[in-house]
């Protein structure tokens, strides 16, 4: 480095980006680390290469597997009783519990070494959403121990002795698992917590040995009021210097026998009105050994980085598989509907209003799928997507609320009145509970996605960053003139890419070879993979540390990372599938939403830049005129015309779906669907000739054969029409206080 470029460029580039660029807290540095990039990197450079997302294998399930599902879940889901969980047992049943036992529900990312599962990724997120088609209480039952808890952390981080005495156990009941990080004072800032354990001597069966003296509050935990074992994170704190010189060694990770003295639980919460089993659980001087810290002594002040780890893997496959089981239930059951329900004299599917819903319903199914999929293969390779995860997480979910209540919408009242007959109600009271747990959205919108993507997944901002950490002045200057050249090469290149492509609508962009009908699709997302990263660096550039405080800014640039992933997704989902025209409708409205929604959060985020000078240099680079147009209204009828008819690609929409039972109604709709769809020719025979079936019959144009299959389907229909009613006896046994003396008085009062 000349001594020009060292003292007149890259001296006072470093004294200014030592004050402008966000410092990591101890604790952002941990995250970072937890994690690694995949696909969202590429999103992220501008440029992306697609033959790398081609190079993803399509996830798929092995024999067994396969054999797991057609098994032991459809057997499960035959078993449960989601009304009598929710509203009388208030829990699953015994022979349920049993069942999930006996088959190593509990252990399906043990390995089979350890008396697990072993599954794939891809396996463990198709059985928790299968299972979510038929009861959210015993999906999360089965989703938690499998996810952010002592199974994946003992897996990562544990000793072998720690892996050989609890993981058999945890595989097939004999312990069950419970995981507290959150309390009253720690939410999702869990560096707020105030439960606390300290190093000191104390008895362990019969002796006298080293160990931590543990006092916590916890709730929101599922699993607790049953659970035999509890992973806690806690601050471990060494007054008298037992294990070194740090008195305040940080968040530590250890598990706990609840029937030590001092634990308490049992308790519950009712988490929106779902009886899954979830409460609160404390402890008073809960004494246990240092070796049951998990990882052992030398991991004590790391359980943020196995947190982090941890929720790399889980966030990506148990919520975003429930979330994607209630958008593909949405779209089956309103788009069934939709066909039996008929006013003024036709199906309600046939109105524009309904198929706006449904085609979002249809698009929704399978670009979310298509995502989820994605994920899954990437974990399965191996990768720890913290980005990708939490991408997952917040717009599975999100999407998860639209689905439910356009679903909710069509159905009207059908959907309102409470009983065991209607399906959707359980779903939309499970819509709070995954948006809200493992990480609210609102932070991990705000501050998660592109907060850690802009680092991690930016080619160069974590080299500048780790450069300007480094405390040797001169050692500093070495490495950031390094990478500071390499990113202002990055950002040189991202501004030509950005402009060509923008102003030459995509034109310029590339494309995967033989990318065929979805070439334009490719190229679009090109555009806008320049046009953001080249924002996110006039962003770094103008704001600096400053960037971290503007949420608003950082939730949108997040919008546009997440919505980017779901159509690429969504691209290579309709290639693994064999490139079906038929599912091109989907495609093209996903893109059509897609790049309306990337749009209008690049305008909305250069609206709120302060440097004004740079939004509108922005805007003349990366916005040249256009609009955000979204799906056209025939598109959208389109997408809505593939789950109001049986097909194929209905088939795909909707995935694998527990196919219902009398308790629940969904079988009572799918029989009606098919009735309805198998007598459509004679119902249109019917109608062109303005006859009902009584007239039709007796001018013979039907015959009595004719006539018995349509009053078979005319009586499924009316069936799943119905709604729930109680005599007063019968709601008194829901409602026991209905029928307390005190009400009957002032009733008769």
């Amino acid at each position: 480095m000349s001594d020009f470029r060292r003292n007149k460029i890259i001296k006072p580039l470093h004294r200014w980006a030592r004050k402008a660029m966000p410092s990591l807290s101890e604790t952002e540095a941990e995250a970072l680390k937890a994690g690694d990039t995949w696909w969202e990197a590429e999103l992220f450079s501008g440029n992306p290469d697609w033959s790398k997302l081609a190079a993803v294998a399509e996830p798929k399930l092995s024999e067994e597997e396969q054999a797991f599902l057609d098994g032991p879940c459809r057997e499960l889901c035959a078993l449960i009783d989601d009304w009598k969980i929710n509203k009388e047992a208030a829990d699953l049943s015994p022979e349920a519990w049993a069942f999930l036992r006996k088959h190593r529900f509990f252990g399906m990312i043990i390995d089979k070494e350890h008396g697990g599962l072993g599954f794939s990724a891809f396996a463990h997120s198709e059985v928790v959403r299968f299972l979510s088609t038929r009861s959210v209480s015993a999906a999360v039952t089965v989703m938690v121990p499998n996810s952010l808890g002592p199974g994946e952390l003992l897996h990562m981080f544990g000793t072998d002795e720690q892996k050989h005495h609890w993981l058999p156990r945890l595989a097939d009941g004999t312990e069950l698992p419970a995981f507290g990080l959150t309390s009253a004072d720690a939410g999702s800032d869990a560096s707020a917590m105030r439960d606390e354990g300290v190093v000191e001597m104390g008895q362990w069966m019969g002796e006298e040995v080293l160990g931590i003296r543990l006092n916590w509050a916890k709730r929101y935990i599922t699993l607790a009021p049953v659970c035999t074992v509890l992973g806690l994170a806690f601050k471990l704190r060494d007054p008298e210097g037992h294990l070194g010189d740090v008195e305040d060694i940080g968040i530590t990770c250890a598990l706990v026998p609840t029937d030590l003295s001092g634990v308490e639980t049992g308790r519950r919460h009712i988490p929106s009105s779902t009886m899954f089993m979830n409460g609160p659980t404390t402890g008073k001087d809960v004494f246990i050994p240092l070796d049951h810290i998990i990882g052992g002594p030398e991991f004590a002040g790391r359980g943020w980085m196995m947190l982090m780890s941890a929720l790399a893997a889980g966030r990506g496959i148990s919520l975003p598989s429930m979330g994607c089981a209630a958008i593909a239930l949405s779209a089956h059951t309103t788009g069934a509907y939709s066909r039996i329900r008929e006013q003024f004299d036709l199906p309600i599917g046939m109105f524009g209003g309904v198929q706006e819903r449904l085609g979002r319903l249809a698009s929704d199914a399978y670009s979310t799928d298509a995502a989820r999929r994605l994920t899954c293969a990437g974990l399965d390779e191996g990768h720890a997507l913290s980005v990708i995860s939490a991408i997952m997480k917040a717009h599975a979910t999100f999407r998860m609320r639209d689905a439910v209540n356009d679903a909710m919408d069509v159905h009207s009242g059908k959907a309102v009145i409470d009983g065991p007959s209607n399906y959707l109600l359980p779903l939309y009271r499970a819509v709070p509970i995954g948006i809200t747990v493992e990480g609210a959205n609102i932070v991990t919108r705000s501050l998660i996605i592109f907060g850690q993507g802009s680092i991690r997944a930016h080619p160069h901002m974590l080299d500048n960053i780790e450069a300007l950490s480094i405390a040797d002045d001169e050692e500093s200057l070495d490495a950031f003139d390094r990478s500071v050249w390499a990113h202002i090469k990055h950002t040189t290149k991202t501004m030509g890419r950005a402009i060509g492509r923008a102003w030459t609508g995509g034109y310029l962009a590339p494309a995967p070879a033989g990318a065929g009908k979805t070439k334009p699709f490719y190229r679009q997302l090109s555009r806008w993979s320049a046009a953001y990263a080249l924002t996110a660096d006039f962003a770094f550039l103008t704001l600096g540390g400053a960037l971290k405080r503007k949420e608003m800014i950082s939730a949108r640039m997040g919008d546009i990372l997440s919505e980017m992933y779901v159509l690429s997704a969504t691209l290579k989902r309709w290639e693994d599938e064999g490139r079906h025209d038929a599912d091109l409708p989907l495609v093209h409205f996903a893109a059509d939403r897609g790049f309306q929604r990337i749009r209008i959060a690049l305008v909305e985020v250069l609206n709120a830049l302060p440097a004004r000078w740079a939004a509108w240099l922005l805007w003349a680079m990366i916005l040249p005129g256009g609009s955000a147009r979204g799906p056209s209204d025939a598109r959208t009828v389109a997408c809505a015309e593939l789950i109001y008819d049986p097909s194929a690609t209905r088939d795909r929409i909707v995935g694998r779906l527990f196919e219902g039972c009398s308790r629940d109604g969904i079988a009572d709709l799918n029989a009606a669907y098919d009735a309805v769809t198998l007598n459509a020719p004679l119902m249109k025979k019917l109608r062109e000739a303005d006859h009902t079936p009584q007239s039709g019959l007796a001018a013979g144009i039907i015959s009595e054969a004719d006539a018995e299959r349509i009053a078979e389907m005319q009586a499924r229909v009316d069936k799943v029409v119905a709604v729930d009613d109680y005599t007063p006896e019968e709601l008194a046994t829901l409602y026991p206080e209905l029928d307390s003396p005190t009400r009957q008085e002032e009733a008769a009062e």
